[in-house]
């Protein structure tokens, strides 16, 4: 059974996750269009950057982050100046850090799932009259959506498991920036912490485990509603 305290720390992890990936979700999906579609200069620099939380050390993620949404970095002191908002030693800091690690993951699954539409239902589309934006949500958008979940709940699994660039960013916070990797991490260094530790560990696994299965069942569902098109 876990404690009032670990299930603080569950909820703070699952409010955290969920948070990030709505956050990223937009943003994750127009990078994906544009890498997926978009022809323009500097496209590959694009998917670079994209990408780079990938191969970089976290730690240097968190520590990026602290530079620009800081006390003093530019993107902080705006923040404050302008809406009053610090996400410094916050939770909504440890969102936000979850969510530039989710990311890359995001934007690729969802560029896979783009790629996969088959053009020919497009111009079919606007041969019958379809705008664009009609061509999009009529078309596009259903056609990519289950590799669009995919690559959500795949992000969700992501920021479940963020540690390095948290703990850089915003600290080891009881209550407020301490998620499940966190929280494992403080209880290592406790003596006795040992049944604590197999506790959250279990909760971990099996929610980024569920996470993972859930995510490759909508990627598979997407492939099939893909081959349909094709054959059609």
């Amino acid at each position: 059974m876990l404690s009032s305290e670990e299930w603080g720390i569950v909820a703070l992890s699952l409010k955290v996750s969920l948070v990030a990936i709505l956050l990223t979700l937009p943003i994750a999906y127009g990078l994906a269009w544009q890498l997926a579609r978009g022809r323009f200069p500097g496209k590959v620099l694009l998917d670079a950057l994209v990408h780079l939380p990938l191969v970089v050390p976290p730690v240097v993620t968190g520590w990026l982050l602290l530079i620009l949404f800081g006390a003093n970095g530019p993107v902080g002191r705006w923040l404050e100046a302008a809406f009053g908002i610090t996400v410094m030693f916050r939770w909504t800091g440890a969102a936000l850090a979850s969510a530039i690690m989710a990311l890359p993951l995001m934007v690729r699954a969802m560029r896979l799932s783009i790629e996969g539409v088959d053009r020919r239902l497009e111009a079919a589309a606007r041969t019958l009259g379809a705008g664009p934006w009609q061509t999009f949500r009529s078309v596009s958008l259903p056609l990519s959506l289950p590799g669009v979940l995919a690559g959500a709940v795949l992000g969700f699994a992501r920021s479940l498991g963020e540690f390095g660039a948290t703990i850089t960013f915003v600290s080891n916070i009881p209550g407020e920036t301490r998620t499940l990797p966190l929280a494992i991490y403080a209880a290592l260094q406790l003596p006795g912490g040992d049944a604590m530790v197999a506790r959250l560990a279990g909760i971990s696994i099996a929610l980024s485990l569920l996470a993972l299965i859930l995510s490759e069942s909508l990627a598979r569902r997407g492939h099939r509603h893909a081959g349909g098109g094709d054959g059609a």
